[in-house]
């Protein structure tokens, strides 16, 4: 089982795939804290302690951040290239978890810093077995840095 200290920041609008991850998760015994955000705005409160987050430690940051590329308020490109260019975020794992078939997306991602590009399977059991391959990678075997700031 995975270590439950590892928290996941899911930044999904659609509420149904926000469920499905649910569902894919605890289908695949990953008992690690899910924090669910509904827009870019939202999430980069999360990350930088501001807004409705304020006052959470910044130094405790996701290990995983699934991140859709269509959002509201803020893009998950925008949040991509916020991310990176923060001392604080630059070192975070993030996976574009997205619909888009979109080729500038995929490339926009990657150039933008992404560690991975995975585009949502239609197929529940092809969902669930991919969400099973990103635990085991990103919050089993992937070692991470901390922020300068909170070694």
């Amino acid at each position: 089982m995975i270590e439950k200290n590892k928290t996941i920041l899911l930044v999904e609008d659609n509420p149904d795939d926000e469920e499905l991850a649910r569902v894919a998760l605890t289908e695949n015994h990953i008992a690690n804290e899910l924090v669910v955000v509904r827009d870019g705005q939202e999430a980069l409160d999360y990350l930088f302690a501001a807004g409705k987050y304020s006052g959470r430690d910044v130094c405790d940051q996701p290990q995983l951040i699934l991140l859709d590329l269509k959002l509201p308020k803020i893009g998950g490109l925008e949040v991509l290239r916020r991310i990176r260019a923060d001392n604080l975020t630059r070192y975070l794992s993030v996976v574009i978890l997205t619909s888009s078939k979109e080729e500038s997306d995929l490339v926009e991602s990657y150039s933008l810093g992404a560690n991975s590009y995975i585009r949502k399977p239609v197929d529940f059991t092809h969902f669930v077995d991919t969400v099973r391959q990103l635990g085991l990678y990103w919050l089993t075997l992937n070692e991470t840095v901390a922020p300068e700031c909170c070694r």
